[in-house]
């Protein structure tokens, strides 16, 4: 269904069983996949892709020009997988011809009320941004994170899968995955492992026992991040969740952060 206030360009394509509300405006080249439900006064800029089963509530921005100085409207995409929640204000950029060209969103998110996801950042599966979370341009966020409200992500950062980020953090460097961190004056500092939220996603006994060993060698055992990351390598084998920590921790080109 769609309602004939809305203003759509004639080489967009629509699937027969979206849902577009009153006066939503939809961009050229645009892409609105199957159950698709866009609120009113909703703006979905141009060369934006958008899968199955989103809701995107009203007056969102999903597609709108990156707040970048150096974007001459060149052809760049957002692309947004499906079952994907898009709440009133929330406003996502696509990419630059400086980046990766696309700003790209996985599937099963939750973009609350304020929340903006800024150009050519990359978003996993099942991560949640609570209400004012910013992320600046070129961040990674990966699977099931949680950023609680206000936190503020410096760009180029990226933040590990299964990590939580108390509200109101400012975040300028790498955060592992599987961790926590909250602001000690205003930066963020790691507190430990997310335990609630690994159990709660099914992590075994021993896994988050591997996982809490490799934290103390690293952060609380006084060595430098590479001895520690040998020492982790000999005294715990066959545990793809360390294994993951630890290649975070050897690509990052910011830094980690700490507690």
């Amino acid at each position: 269904m769609i309602h004939p206030t809305a203003i759509i360009e004639k080489s967009a394509i629509v699937a027969p069983d979206a849902e577009i509300g009153p006066y939503v405006i939809i961009g050229r080249e645009a892409r609105i996949g199957s159950k698709t439900v866009i609120g009113p006064h909703t703006v979905i800029g141009d060369w934006t892709e958008i899968g199955c089963n989103n809701s995107i509530s009203h007056q969102a921005s999903v597609g709108a020009p990156p707040q970048d100085l150096k974007y001459r409207n060149e052809e760049t995409w957002t692309r947004i997988g499906n079952n994907n929640i898009i709440r009133e204000f929330a406003t996502l950029h696509r990419g630059t011809v400086t980046g990766h060209g696309e700003t790209v969103v996985g599937n099963g998110n939750m973009f609350m009320s304020y929340s903006h996801v800024a150009h050519d950042c990359r978003i996993g599966d099942g991560v949640v941004m609570a209400n004012a979370a910013t992320l600046a341009g070129h961040v990674t966020v990966e699977d099931k994170v949680i950023l609680g409200g206000l936190v503020a992500v410096h760009q180029f950062v990226n933040i590990g899968a299964y990590s939580m980020i108390g509200g109101g953090t400012l975040v300028r460097l790498d955060i592992p995955p599987y961790m926590t961190a909250t602001s000690e004056k205003r930066d963020a500092k790691l507190r430990g492992l997310n335990l609630i939220g690994l159990k709660r996603r099914g992590f075994s006994e021993e896994i988050i026992r591997n996982l809490k060993n490799a934290y103390k060698t690293l952060f609380m055992a006084g060595l430098k991040l590479p001895d520690a990351i040998v020492r982790i390598r000999e005294e715990i084998s066959r545990c793809k969740e360390v294994d993951n920590l630890l290649a975070f921790i050897e690509r990052s080109e910011r830094g980690i952060c700490r507690g």
